[in-house]
Order: C-alpha cells, then structure tokens, then sequence
C-alpha cells in the first residue's frame, strides 16, 4: 500500500530489545483536505534509519504493510493490535517542474511522417 502525506512528527528511535528497534512518525494524510486524517507509522530494524534523511513539514509517500497480530491474555481474552509498517519513505517530486496536463513540444525537425509519403500503389484495403 502506498499513501502521500506530509510528515507532522519523526520519533526517536527506540530499542525495544537487544535485537529490535523500531521508529514511529505520524503523518497528515489528506485524501480529503477538510478533514484530514492523522497516521502513525512504524519503521522496524534497518529501515529506522531512512526517516533521517526526511524533516517534518516535508511531502512524502510511504509504502507500507498494514500488520495484524492476535495476543491472549492472561484471563484467555483474545486481543488484537494492528501496526502500519513503513518499508520505503520517499521525497514526494515537484510538480512545478512538469505540471499536469502539459504536452511535449513538437519535434524540431520538419519532416513529414513516414505515413505521409507512404506509396499509394500498396494493394492494402486499408
């Protein structure tokens, strides 16, 4: 799965144990600008150290896996807990560069195409 968002907020890293870190940041994600919706990721292990390299306030997309685990207490109870696990966060690109809609410029050349000159005495019905 893959969002576009603005990162609000990057979290330290944290050593969880002694063979597992993870790193949270939460994200404004506005598919609709009036009500937009707040989402923490997670970033586990090696990944933790690519959020170094991203501010907050910055346009971003994330790819992530959204993660679901089940837990039983210690009364039997059945728990559930779901995580959103960032595996690539990249720089969202300029859209002044190439706005939407624009169209190439005409080649530079004044050749006519080859379909033009085509030879007329093909038996071709088309």
């Amino acid at each position: 799965m893959e969002i576009k968002a603005k990162i609000l907020k990057i979290f330290p890293a944290q050593q969880v144990t002694a063979t597992f870190k993870k790193r949270e940041f939460v994200v404004e994600y506005a598919d609709n600008p009036q009500y937009p919706e707040y989402v923490k990721f997670e970033c586990i292990q090696d990944k933790c150290d690519q959020l170094d390299s991203f501010s907050e306030g910055q346009e971003v997309n994330v790819s992530f896996n959204l993660k679901g685990r089940k837990w039983t207490d210690q009364q039997g109870v059945d728990k559930y807990f779901n995580s959103l696990q960032a595996w690539r966060i990249t720089a969202e690109q300029s859209q002044a560069a190439a706005p939407a809609g624009a169209t190439p410029p005409p080649p530079a050349s004044n050749d006519e195409p080859d379909w033009l000159n085509a030879d007329e005495s093909d038996d071709l019905p088309f």
